[in-house]
């Protein structure tokens, strides 16, 4: 953790949601016009799309089933760790981007499932912020977890996570069904043992469940929205959040449980402003306090 340099990390998986959380974000930094470093979690992958078909397939062969990119086998995971490091030290580091689509190739110049060279982060920014698998991870050698300063999980309920998968893969991909699960069985190993101990680390988790019947994500025919959904809003430490003033915010909303806030799923955008706007204040002004 650094004062001098914040870092600010969302962690979920494929399909979770973290991109909202994202764009949520971006509208506090364009508001209280903070200049932040932006990092995806994709760029950290070890392997480009190409290369890391052939790897899956090597493994596959040589009996592993469970060759994902949910692994650290599969990310530059020191290298992560690294950057934290350097920019809690510094406010400086290099980043890169992994092409997704015809889109992002157009605008970085780089192939569909490439990385773009890695290159020097914007001068004088403000936070470094993180959007992708391993904002909150630790194990016997790696600690990622200790350089970030905000820590955010995005968890939807299980098969919501599915559905949300399903739909964008075959919609964006154009994968099959089948396809798509034989990914998720793939990454289920990992999934448990990487990803998941990461929600115990975070600061403030965002539970989406669905009020609609998700029993069979299989044959959803499409995704629940946000007004079919209730926000379970999980503190880490209660301690300093106004509760009431949320409630008052988040109107329909309640608590379940004494760190636990309940909220109507439209809601969503409106709880991660009036709840990470004050957070992210608070940081820039311990920020300002030490220069």
């Amino acid at each position: 953790m650094s004062i001098k340099h914040p870092i600010v990390a969302i962690t979920g998986s494929s399909g979770a949601g973290t991109t909202s959380v994202t764009q949520a974000f971006q509208h506090i930094f364009r508001r209280e016009k903070l200049n932040a470093g932006i990092i995806g979690g994709d760029s950290f992958h070890r392997y480009d799309r190409a290369t890391m078909l052939a790897r899956m397939a090597e493994e596959e062969a040589a009996g592993n089933k469970h060759f994902s990119h949910f692994g650290p086998d599969a990310n530059l995971l020191e290298t992560l760790e690294n950057l934290f490091c350097e920019y809690g030290e510094s406010g400086r580091g290099k980043r890169r981007h992994y092409v997704h689509d015809e889109k992002e190739a157009a605008c970085f110049g780089t192939p569909p499932g490439a990385f773009t060279d890695w290159e020097a982060l914007p001068e004088n920014t403000d936070l470094l912020f993180y959007e992708g698998l391993y904002g909150a991870l630790q194990t016997d050698t790696l600690d990622i977890a200790r350089h970030v300063d905000l820590r955010i999980g995005v968890v939807p309920i299980i098969n919501l996570e599915w559905i949300q998968k399903i739909h964008r893969d075959k919609a964006l991909r154009g994968y099959s069904t089948e396809a798509v699960m034989d990914t998720i069985l793939r990454r289920m190993p990992d999934y448990i043992n990487y990803i998941l101990p990461q929600f115990s680390r975070t600061h403030v988790n965002f539970q989406r469940v669905p009020t609609v019947d998700t029993s069979n994500p299989l044959i959803a025919n499409d995704i629940p929205t946000l007004d079919e959904s209730f926000l379970v809003i999980r503190f880490d430490n209660p301690r300093g959040i106004d509760f009431p003033y949320l409630l008052s915010m988040l109107h329909d909303s309640f608590m379940s449980r004494p760190n636990i806030i309940v909220c109507p799923g439209g809601k969503m955008g409106l709880a991660m402003q009036v709840i990470f706007t004050p957070m992210i204040l608070q940081l820039m002004d311990r920020k300002r306090r030490i220069r």
